[in-house]
């Protein structure tokens, strides 16, 4: 087990770029991280890594080495892993991500139905609007949109998300209604940062018919949760341009109202990431059966749509 181990650390320490990162994911310290690189090294009679101190670069020997056994490799820890794991109930610490608003109102409400039915499984839920690195910090699931499908990571779509147009009845009292999304322009608007560049969200909406147009307010305040932003725009402090799971709650209820019905901005698909493995743990497996199966019976991605 010695060379498996030694492996591992090799493995980890090249997918996330340093010896910290891959014993926080082994459970190890750095030192024992290097240590096992180093004997993998001496074991091997080749350099696998250039080491700096703010990061690791494989070397060219290193990088077709990785090449060669990070694979096999992982399959033969997911088989180690099935194996010692066969006839028990799934079981371990599941690491999720989600983005905090969508997670509070789409997926914690899930949650207890899911522990129920699997007792030895404890979520770790991680909220956050970034991206996340599936493999390289080590979770087990994402649910969000936007997280780019680097090797090993595979998506389960769950619905398509579309932006649309809102206001407060009370804000759009006395106002022309738009009828188009250049009629926005004048108006007060709730928008977004991007958590990733800084910059403010602005949207090409279309209606379906080969219309389309910029939709940007005059800024009147500035968030970067989707939750605040709806919340801002019911207390009447502008338009703001919304994803439809944040939006259709406060349209059902009155508290906003939709400006131009059937345009709408496409974001793209929310989906369910996990790592690419031929044997996925179990605790693994049975988190992204569960979700699928619960957002379907919720007809999910029938409510997304705007129109």
């Amino acid at each position: 087990m010695d060379a498996l181990n030694h492996l591992q650390s090799f493995v980890l320490s090249a997918e996330t770029g340093s010896f910290s990162a891959a014993a926080r994911r082994l459970g190890l310290t750095p030192a024992a991280v290097s240590k096992n690189v180093a004997r993998l090294e001496t074991s091997l009679g080749l350099r696998l890594f250039q080491r700096s101190t703010r990061r690791l670069t494989l070397t060219e020997g290193g990088e077709r080495f990785l090449r060669q056994v990070g694979g096999p490799l992982g399959a033969l820890h997911d088989a180690i892993s099935e194996a010692a794991g066969e006839g028990g109930p799934p079981s371990g610490i599941l690491k999720i991500s989600m983005a905090p608003s969508f997670g509070r109102r789409y997926v914690l409400p899930l949650l207890g139905g899911f522990v129920e039915r699997y007792p030895g499984v404890v979520p770790d839920c991680h909220l956050d609007n970034r991206p996340v690195d599936l493999v390289g910090e080590g979770f087990d699931a994402a649910i969000g949109g936007g997280i780019e499908l680097t090797p090993g990571v595979v998506a389960r779509e769950l619905g398509h998300i579309y932006i649309v147009a809102t206001a407060s009845p009370a804000f759009m009292q006395g106002k022309a209604m738009p009828g188009h999304p250049l009629d926005l322009a004048p108006l007060d608007g709730v928008v977004r940062r991007s958590a990733g560049s800084g910059r403010l969200r602005s949207w090409i909406l279309r209606d379906g018919r080969g219309g389309e147009g910029l939709a940007e307010c005059q800024p009147r305040a500035i968030f970067d949760d989707p939750e605040a932003m709806a919340q801002a725009a019911i207390d009447g402090i502008g338009v703001a341009l919304l994803p439809m799971p944040h939006a259709l709650p406060h349209l059902r209820s009155g508290a906003l109202i939709r400006l131009l019905p059937g345009w709408r901005a496409d974001s793209g698909p929310l989906s369910l990431y996990y790592p690419s493995k031929k044997l996925l743990p179990a605790k693994t497996r049975v988190f992204v059966d569960f979700i699928v199966e619960q957002f379907r019976k919720q007809d999910f991605a029938a409510l997304m749509l705007p129109d």
